[in-house]
């Protein structure tokens, strides 16, 4: 692929596995939680589960952690903030605070896949007030305000 962008990673756990693509044209990479055992997340409970890596993302980038499709609609975890936010100039461990969402505590094993990580450019906004806003056919119209589900 010609998009490819260098991403330097630092393990700072022992254990520790690299992100990695499940295939040629995902586009996050396997985020895995690094731990010596299984950690359990309690019924409707958030904790954070160590994945042992550091990243050194280029200026102009963000990592952004998402969820795995697997174990969100399969088994009810996902990203308690649902997005984690990764500057690019945060070096510290990613963790990824795994929420519950079921009535019964959930198992995570040690090496197993928690999320994944996209890496992707940003723009800065420049904001500045304004006593006015351009008009559009929508308007204020909030959530539904378009008339489709």
């Amino acid at each position: 692929m010609e998009n490819k962008v260098k991403v330097r990673v630092k393990k700072v756990r022992e254990g520790a596995k690299l992100p990695v693509y499940g295939s040629a044209y995902a586009a996050g990479a396997d985020l895995y939680a690094c731990t010596a055992e299984e950690t359990v997340i309690p019924p409707h409970g958030t904790v954070f589960i160590p994945t042992g890596v550091a990243v050194e993302l280029p200026a102009g980038t963000v990592g952004l952690v998402y969820a795995r499709s697997g174990l969100a609609c399969k088994r009810g975890l996902a990203p308690a903030n649902k997005v984690g936010v990764i500057d690019c100039d945060y070096r510290g461990e990613i963790m990824v605070a795994l929420h519950n969402h079921t009535d019964a505590p959930a198992e995570i094993a040690a090496g197993e896949r928690v999320a994944q990580l996209v890496v992707t450019p940003y723009l800065v906004a420049d904001y500045e007030e304004a006593d006015e806003l351009s008009d559009t056919v929508r308007g204020a119209g909030g959530f539904g305000s378009t008339g489709r589900n």
